[in-house]
C-alpha cells in the first residue's frame, strides 16, 4: 500500500460553538452536543449497547474519527454496561487526525474527561500506520488507521458487528461516502452487520443498498429531522476477500489454550498477547530460565527506521516501535524493568529521510547531540523519541508472569505430534510433556515442526558478539549508527555487535572486542581506559533472507498441498490446524516483538488483526510457497 505523510487537522475553536474545519467548511459535530449526538445516531442507531451484550467480542468500524467523541460515548457505554461483551474492539479511520493539543483544547470542559484524558494521553504519533491503542487492561482496544479510508477500508482484516458512518457532509467531503468505499466496507460485513449515520442523503442511501445494505430513515438529532440506519442483508453471497482463519472455528468448544515452545522473547511476547485475549498459555524452555538464549544480553535497543520508499520493512518497523514504546515505558516507568524511553539517536544516517511526525523522527538540531547525548560533535544525526532500550532477560520474566501463563523450564522437547484435536510435545523417550489445542513455535532458529509435515522457510542462525565496560564516559541516550552505544545502569557502556554468517563458535573473542570498540570510538569518540576488563556475551539471531520476521499460520508442506489449489496469495494457503510460529526477529527482536505477537495473538483467536493486510502477507509464513508459486507461472 502506497503511503502519504499524514497532516493533521486544522481545527477552529470559538467559544459557545462547536469546534470546525475549515477545510471541509463543517463543524465536528452538532451544537447539541457531542456525546448526545453519539448516542442518539450511533450507539442507538445501530442497537447499542443492547447488541454487545452477552458476546465474548463486538467490533464497531467507524469512518472519520473526528476529535473522538464517538468512541469515547461507545467506551462509557461500555462501562457502565453490566451485560458488556468482553472485549469492545473499536476500528476508526481518519486521514486528518487531530493534534494532541487541539484534543486537549476539544475535551477541555467535555462531559467524558476522565476518559477524554485517557485516550489523550495515549494519542500516537501522526503516522500512516494503524496505531493499537488499550485501555481497560485490554478490553477496550482503539484501532486507529491514520490515511486515506479510499486505501485504508481494503486493508483492514477485521469483521464488522456495527459500522459508524461518521465523515463530514457528503457535499463537502465527497470522497468519504464514496461507492467503492461503502463496497470496501461492505466487505467486512455479515448478514446483520449495522450501520447508522446522521447523513441521510439520497446518494448515501443508493450507495448503501447498491453494497447489500437495507436502509431506512429515522429520526435525526437536534435540528436534523431524519438520518439513516441500515443492516447488511445481501441478496446474495458477496465476494469476499480470503481471510486468516482462527485457530479454533466458532463453534468449537475446545478450551482457548496454546502451548509455546520457547521463553524467550519471541514465546514470552506470544503469551503476553494470547492472555490479553483471554487465553491460557504453557511455555516449554529448554534452559533452566526466560531468555537466556539470543534474547540474553544485559540490554537491547528498540526503534523506528525510515526509507524514502516507505516500504513494507519501514511501515512494519515504524508501527512495531510505536507500540513497542507504549508498552515497554510503562513496564521501565511502573514496574521496574531495567530500560530507558527517553530517545535514541540515529548517526550518519543513510540516504534521504522521508518527512514523518516529528513525534516520530526528527533532525537533530546543529549542537543538539551534547544537549541529547552529551556528545561532542555536529554529525548529521535523527532522533527517534520514542526509542531506548529495555534489559531482554527481565521483559520476558515480567511478561511470563501472569497467572494465566504456566513456564516450564529444562523441559527438552524432542518432538511433536498432532493426536486428535491436540498437539503434543513429548520428550526424547516418547513421554508426553504437555498438551494444547494451540501449538506456537517460538524456539528461534529452532522453531521447525519434525513430524508434522511443515513447509520449511529460510532461516540462517547469524552469529554476534556485544562488548562491554564500565567507564564514567558514556552517552545519555542510545547511540546508533554503524553499531551502537548503550549505557547500562550498573556504570557499563555495552556496544556491538559483530555480524557472522555460518559461524557456530560460542567463545567471546578479542577480534571481535576489538572490532565492536573500534566502531565504538568511530561513532561515539569514546573507548576504555587503560587496564579496564572489558567484557562480553555471544549469541545467535534467526535471520530470513528478506529481513522480516515469520510470524503466522504454518504452512502445509507443497506435497500435502492438493494439486489445482491457488498458491499466488498468502491467504489462500492451506495451513496445518492449530500450528503457528513467532521467529526470525533478527536483530530487532525488541522492537518486533509486541506487535509480532499480537498480529499472532489476534490470527489465533480470530480478532482483528492490528496490520494492515498487505504488511501481514509480508511477514506470513507462506510467503515463500507464494513467491515460488508466482515464479513458476510466470
Amino acid at each position: 500500500m502506497k503511503t502519504a505523510p499524514i497532516v493533521p487537522a486544522t481545527i477552529e475553536f470559538a467559544a459557545g460553538l462547536a469546534p470546525r474545519a475549515p477545510a471541509f467548511d463543517d463543524r465536528y459535530h452538532a451544537e447539541a452536543g457531542a456525546i448526545a449526538q453519539a448516542r442518539h445516531v450511533f450507539l442507538h442507531g445501530n442497537g447499542l449497547p443492547g447488541r454487545w451484550q452477552g458476546r465474548r467480542r463486538f467490533v464497531v468500524v467507524e469512518t472519520g474519527f473526528g476529535l473522538g467523541n464517538n468512541f469515547l460515548a461507545t467506551w462509557q457505554a461500555w462501562r457502565e454496561d453490566p451485560r458488556r461483551c468482553g472485549q469492545l474492539v473499536f476500528a476508526s479511520i481518519e486521514k486528518h487526525p487531530p493534534r494532541r493539543e487541539d484534543l486537549q483544547r476539544a475535551h477541555a470542559e467535555a462531559p467524558l474527561r476522565a476518559l477524554a484524558d485517557e485516550l489523550i494521553a495515549s494519542w500516537p504519533a501522526p503516522t500512516a500506520n494503524l496505531h493499537l491503542l488499550e485501555f481497560e487492561r485490554g478490553a477496550v482496544r482503539l484501532l486507529l488507521a491514520l490515511g486515506d479510508v479510499s486505501a485504508l477500508a481494503s486493508e483492514l482484516q477485521l469483521t464488522a458487528d456495527a459500522f459508524f458512518l461518521d465523515g463530514f457532509a457528503p457535499a463537502r467531503n465527497p470522497a468519504m461516502w464514496d461507492g467503492r468505499v461503502i463496497k470496501a466496507l461492505a466487505r467486512m460485513a455479515v448478514p446483520g452487520t449495522t450501520a447508522a449515520t446522521w447523513s441521510a442523503a439520497r446518494a448515501l442511501r443508493d450507495g448503501l443498498d447498491a453494497a447489500g445494505f437495507e436502509t431506512r430513515l429515522a429520526e435525526g438529532f437536534d435540528r436534523k429531522r431524519e438520518m439513516t440506519q441500515a443492516v447488511f442483508a445481501p441478496r446474495f453471497t458477496p465476494r469476499r476477500s480470503p481471510r486468516r482463519a482462527p485457530a479454533l472455528p466458532a463453534t468449537s468448544g475446545a478450551p482457548r489454550h496454546a502451548l509455546i515452545l520457547g521463553a524467550g522473547l519471541a514465546g514470552a511476547s506470544a503469551a503476553d498477547a494470547l492472555v490479553r485475549h483471554g487465553w491460557r498459555c504453557t511455555v516449554l524452555e529448554r534452559q533452566a530460565g526466560p531468555a537466556e538464549r539470543a534474547s540474553g544480553n544485559p540490554g537491547g535497543l528498540f526503534h523506528g527506521t525510515a526509507h524514502p520508499s516507505d516500504g513494507v520493512h519501514a511501515r512494519f518497523t515504524r508501527a512495531a516501535a510505536l507500540l513497542a514504546a507504549r508498552r515497554y515505558s510503562g513496564l521501565i516507568r511502573d514496574e521496574g524493568v531495567a530500560g530507558q524511553c527517553e530517545g535514541l539517536i540515529r548517526l550518519r544516517p543513510d540516504g534521504d529521510v522521508p518527512i514523518l511526525a516529528a513525534e516520530y523522527l526528527h533532525p537533530v538540531p546543529s549542537g543538539g547531540l551534547a544537549a541529547l547525548a552529551g556528545l561532542p560533535g555536529e554529525e548529521a544525526a535523527w532522533c527517534y523519541p520514542g526509542g531506548g532500550w529495555i534489559a531482554p532477560g527481565q521483559l520476558a520474566a515480567r511478561l511470563l508472569a501472569h497467572p494465566d501463563i504456566v513456564l516450564r523450564c529444562q523441559q527438552d522437547v524432542a518432538r511433536v505430534y498432532r493426536c486428535g484435536d491436540l498437539w503434543q510435545a513429548h520428550d526424547a523417550r516418547g513421554g508426553v510433556i504437555a498438551s494444547a489445542p494451540v501449538l506456537v513455535l517460538a524456539q528461534g532458529i529452532d522453531a521447525t515442526a519434525p513430524g508434522s509435515g511443515a513447509a520449511p522457510w529460510p532461516m540462517t542462525a547469524v552469529r554476534g558478539q556485544v562488548t562491554w565496560y564500565e567507564g564514567s564516559e558514556r552517552p545519555r541516550i542510545p547511540i546508533t549508527g554503524h553499531g551502537y552505544a548503550l549505557p547500562l545502569p550498573d556504570g557499563r557502556l555495552l556496544c556491538g555487535a559483530t555480524t557472522a554468517d555460518d559461524d557456530p563458535d560460542p567463545a567471546v573473542r578479542a577480534r571481535d572486542h576489538a572490532f565492536n570498540l573500534q566502531r565504538l570510538h568511530e561513532l561515539t569518540g569514546l573507548h576504555p581506559r587503560p587496564g579496564v576488563e572489558v567484557g562480553g556475551r555471544t549469541g545467535w539471531r534467526a535471520v530470513t533472507p528478506d529481513r522480516l520476521p515469520v510470524v503466522g499460520a504454518v504452512p502445509l508442506a507443497p506435497a500435502e498441498i492438493a494439486p489445482g489449489t491457488r498458491l499466488d496469495h498468502a491467504r489462500l494457503v492451506p495451513r496445518i490446524p492449530g500450528l503457528f510460529v513467532l521467529g526470525g526477529l533478527a536483530s530487532r527482536g525488541l522492537t518486533w516483538a509486541p506487535l509480532a505477537a499480537e498480529v499472532l495473538a489476534a490470527w489465533i483467536d480470530g480478532a482483528p488483526m492490528p496490520m494492515e493486510a498487505d504488511l501481514l502477507d509480508a511477514i506470513d509464513p507462506a510467503r515463500w510457497l507464494v513467491r515460488a508459486a508466482r515464479r513458476s507461472a510466470a
